[in-house]
């Protein structure tokens, strides 16, 4: 049978007008509003005419009621939001293109109900005259961390920004060479200190810093000593690095408050569980620092934030830097900070059993080869697939735990007729989401950071993806 011309087929294209008359059509229009049908069925028009052009069309695609499927298909896929839900089976918990920490159940509960109302942010209600928007927080940061006074802004980067310019400007910091990082994003630590109107002195060398080299560096113009979280790499061999103690040793006697940009927050002592690398809020604030600023969204577990504590005359004065307006956040970061630290203020023990970062970060073994088990027989179950179990690194991700791998244990799927890259599109672009990592031609699926509801879902949709739906 001899294939139709181009100028054939695009004459059986239907006229939008009586296309937008059928009954199945109309529905649409009443689902999605006429004014989207008719713009989305004009774009599926011109891409029909483009490829007709080109050949790449047969007759059989522009027949009425396939047009009005692909028509369909396109709709939902043009409302479905962009900002929606992501099963992270990468192995890394606080992934940053996955907006890091999830929050608790129970604080994203109480942010919703509150959200539905007018929300108490910057009133006295005691005296009904205007209070501080960030009292709240402040009193729960200060009784968790030690310090004397805490402030909060829209990111940790946004915290460095502000107390660099609102405390040294004009003046010297003092940082170590192996500590002037770049992070995501192009956030340099030289660049900072530019936009912040300070001027960087870069003390020591990359590999090794000592106390004698802070010491030597200081004098009458400086107005800070910044230690900064390596966040994404570690220096490893002939190294050495000088504690916040010694630190805050040098700046009393100088005069010259410490400052650390701690980058992860942690509030949980994680070295007393096996995991080394990550300093502990209250451990600097009880050494002597005067101001400490770390995320909100890494492992404290909450929204984004940028944190600083530390002594009320120098958080008062990032509070009066006109920048603080700018970078300051609103309600929704209020409320879900205030609940995660209500949740601290139970204990170690309950963080890590409600908070999600926190029980990926360290859960066992056991736990991990329990929920594997599972999700192998779940998925080898399912025709045409197979599941595999295998070790596999983990990480904490965004810049916590640098470059150290954490344990975990994973499933290697293969499907029958899918390559490993379109199964992991499928399972990408499908309802959930889910995100996989491909290694070895096959589809990984890391069960440290899926939870323990998500394994059948997992399964569900690599079943939804065989059976051809």
């Amino acid at each position: 049978m001899n294939r139709p011309d181009t100028g054939e087929l695009l004459r059986r294209l239907p006229q939008i007008d009586r296309l937008l008359q059928r009954e199945d059509v109309c529905t649409l229009c009443a689902r999605h509003s006429r004014a989207l049908v008719l713009s989305e069925c004009r774009s599926l028009f011109d891409s029909l005419r483009a490829r007709a052009l080109n050949g790449e069309v047969d007759a059989a695609e522009l027949e009425e009621d396939r047009i009005v499927l692909a028509l369909d298909a396109r709709l939902e896929h043009r409302i479905q939001p962009y900002y929606r839900r992501v099963v992270n089976a990468t192995g890394v918990v606080l992934h940053t293109g996955l907006g890091r920490a999830p929050l608790p159940p129970a604080v994203a509960d109480v942010l919703v109900e509150t959200l539905r109302h007018p929300v108490r942010v910057e009133v006295d209600l005691e005296s009904g005259e205007r209070g501080g928007r960030d009292e709240g927080a402040a009193k729960l940061l200060k009784e968790l961390t030690g310090a004397e006074d805490a402030t909060v802004v829209n990111n940790n980067a946004g915290a460095t920004l502000l107390l660099i310019s609102a405390l040294a400007e004009g003046k010297e910091v003092l940082v170590s060479h192996g500590e002037l990082v770049e992070i995501g994003g192009s956030f340099r630590v030289p660049d900072i200190m530019e936009q912040g109107g300070a001027q960087l002195c870069a003390v020591g060398t990359t590999n090794r810093t000592r106390a004698a080299d802070y010491d030597e560096a200081c004098h009458a113009k400086s107005a800070m000593i910044l230690k900064v979280h390596t966040s994404n790499y570690r220096v490893v061999g002939f190294t050495e690095e000088t504690t916040i103690e010694e630190l805050c040793e040098i700046g009393r006697k100088h005069g010259v408050p410490v400052v650390h940009d701690m980058g992860s927050g942690c509030m949980v002592d994680l070295a007393a569980r096996g995991m080394t690398g990550e300093s502990y809020v209250r451990e600097s604030i009880s050494q002597g620092c005067g101001l400490v600023c770390f995320s909100g969204d890494k492992l404290l577990g909450g929204p984004q934030a940028g944190i600083i504590v530390g002594s009320t005359e120098l958080v008062e004065r990032c509070r009066k830097h006109p920048l603080y307006r700018a970078l300051r956040p609103g309600r929704m970061t209020y409320i879900a900070l205030e609940e995660t630290l209500r949740i601290y203020l139970r204990g170690e023990e309950e963080a890590i059993a409600r908070i999600p970062a926190l029980q990926r970060v360290l859960a066992t073994t056991e736990q991990l080869e329990t929920r594997l088990a599972r999700l192998v027989e779940s998925i080898s179950a399912i025709p045409g697939a197979s599941a595999t179990a295998l070790s596999h690194d983990g990480y904490a991700g965004s810049g916590s735990l640098p470059a150290r791998p954490i344990e975990s244990r994973a499933t290697q799927v293969t499907l029958s007729g899918w390559t490993a890259e379109d199964l992991a599109r499928r399972l990408r672009t499908g309802d959930p989401a889910v995100l996989p990592t491909i290694h070895a031609d096959s589809v990984i699926i890391d069960v440290r950071t899926i939870s323990d509801d998500e394994v059948e879902l997992i399964a569900a949709r690599i079943a939804e993806i065989a059976s051809g739906a």
